[in-house]
């Protein structure tokens, strides 16, 4: 019985382009140029984290320095919030996804200092819940990514001890699935992306011998298609974003040569425009900064060497976390559960 796989055709090796770095670099530093474009308006709920994924690829290409620092630096300071988080824009609520993004750029910039870290690690700690488990904001949402949030915030900052570190992770193992895959709470369906908050949130808590790497390593691996692209789960078309999800759990757990480099990286060249720079999902649709991270940070971790090493558990050049001296904690098992 043939088996029906969603799938896309590549363009003929001929037609797919080299790495477009200038175009690229210019795609990133004048988008949002036009403050009043409506793409531009529509994901104000988005900025922070967009800031953050235009910034890391820019760091990339060795272009940072074409960003204005100064007045990001300043927008994120005005987005902190009296209780520590900060929010996606002004004037927005807090949030553990937007704190994140904003921990991350000014440790691209060496600016920690421009917030008040004391207050973002209090508001991190109050977002543990006592099954070990993380709202995202004050809203009670619980969500393995709010997990990975939570730790690679705090192990930015140097407070990683500041939370129930054994309550955490038994939290995320609850969402271990028996294809090795997680999901964003216990019993929910296995998902790359989730895979990926997971894989890194172990890896920095020291507890990466928790995962039944092998059993992970085949339903990853299972995520490319003939294209060479990846899915998120079984059934989907393939997107450049899993050559991030994918690719960067797959070296965590040191299964990254059981992938078809090679037809992977025609994927990810086939997904960038021509015209403007910039990456988007699949090839000929629209790019935009979150395609553009994904597509050059999955580059760098399959070696290409006009890009900075990436490092795949904080999705931060690998110069920046080495600056950080940010390094796992010693491996060792999780405490069971209180009853």
């Amino acid at each position: 019985m043939a088996l029906l796989m969603n799938d896309i055709v590549l363009p003929k090796d001929d037609d797919i382009p080299d790495l477009l770095l200038s175009k690229h670099a210019h795609f990133l530093a004048s988008y949002g140029n036009n403050k009043d474009d409506y793409e531009f308006c529509m994901t104000e709920y988005l900025r922070m984290n967009g800031i953050y994924w235009s910034l890391t690829a820019m760091d990339l290409m060795g272009k940072l320095g074409e960003m204005d620092r100064d007045g990001i630096i300043l927008f994120i300071k005005q987005c902190q919030h009296e209780n520590g988080g900060i929010g996606a824009s002004i004037d927005h609520d807090p949030h553990l996804l937007y704190t994140l993004s904003a921990v991350q750029i000014l440790c691209l910039y060496d600016a920690l200092d421009a917030i008040d870290c004391e207050k973002v690690t209090k508001y991190v700690v109050n977002l543990q819940n006592s099954d070990g488990s993380f709202c995202g904001d004050q809203w009670g949402e619980v969500d393995t990514r709010f997990s990975m949030c939570a730790v690679a915030c705090l192990a930015l900052l140097g407070k990683l001890d500041a939370i129930n570190i054994d309550d955490a992770v038994n939290f995320v193992i609850s969402c271990m699935n028996f294809d090795g895959g997680f999901g964003c709470r216990p019993g929910s369906e296995s998902h790359a992306g989730q895979v990926y908050c997971c894989v890194g949130m172990l890896s920095i808590t020291g507890h990466l011998h928790l995962i039944k790497a092998d059993s992970l390593g085949w339903w990853l691996c299972e995520r490319q298609l003939p294209s060479g692209g990846l899915n998120g789960r079984p059934e989907k078309l393939p997107d450049v974003c899993y050559s991030w999800w994918v690719v960067a759990s797959l070296r965590i757990i040191g299964r990254l040569n059981w992938l078809d480099k090679d037809q992977l990286r025609k994927f990810i060249m086939a997904c960038q425009d021509v015209e403007t720079g910039g990456f988007s999902d699949r090839p000929n649709d629209m790019p935009d900064p979150f395609h553009t991270l994904f597509g050059l940070a999955g580059l760098s971790l399959l070696g290409e060497p006009s890009l900075k090493t990436i490092n795949p558990v904080f999705c931060m050049p690998q110069s920046i976390i080495s600056h950080l001296k940010v390094q796992p904690r010693r491996d060792r098992p999780a405490k069971p559960n209180r009853v």
